[in-house]
């Protein structure tokens, strides 16, 4: 590979600076240690494809269009997500205070529950990384992280998501 990191003829990226494969690899294995020590707590019936709600969901509640708006899935994926929630138990639909046709997605005490064991085992892997990494490496890298993040995300705004192809 050349200096500028781009690969040469057939040569392949190295899934060690591919940014896709890194974040995902992250993500996975983020994601396989928070459920599984979820499914521990008892929070056994949800699965990742939950995550794009409760990661959005306030305690006050949330319209389902603006949780789609945030984590950057269809309305129709959020939706479904949305009623295999409500029927699991975790959230439910209530009139919104401000617009009665609207419906606010809220979490019923079971959806609390899970959020803050949720919060709980996310602080408790990101607290592991400072450690392993510093306190200071650990804030610059949250820091830069969240920078490709916006960038990305930003470069990519107007795109329709994946799901919706």
């Amino acid at each position: 590979m050349a200096g500028s990191g781009k690969p040469k003829g057939g040569e392949r990226r190295s899934e060690s600076t591919d940014l896709g494969v890194l974040a995902g690899r992250l993500l996975f294995s983020v994601q396989n240690e928070l459920y599984r020590k979820l499914r521990e707590m008892g929070f056994d019936d949800i699965a990742p494809r939950h995550g794009a709600v409760f990661a959005y969901l306030p305690a006050e509640g949330i319209r389902a269009t603006e949780l789609a708006r945030l984590s950057g899935q269809h309305k129709q994926v959020i939706g479904k997500s949305v009623d295999e929630l409500e029927t699991l138990g975790y959230v439910e639909r209530r009139p919104d205070p401000d617009d009665r046709r609207a419906k606010l997605v809220v979490p019923t005490s079971r959806g609390l529950a899970q959020m803050q064991a949720s919060d709980a085992i996310m602080a408790e892997i990101g607290e592991r990384h400072r450690r392993s990494l510093g306190a200071k490496a650990y804030a610059a890298f949250l820091a830069d992280f969240n920078q490709v993040v916006d960038h990305q995300r930003a470069s990519t705004a107007g795109d329709v998501p994946v799901e919706a192809q």
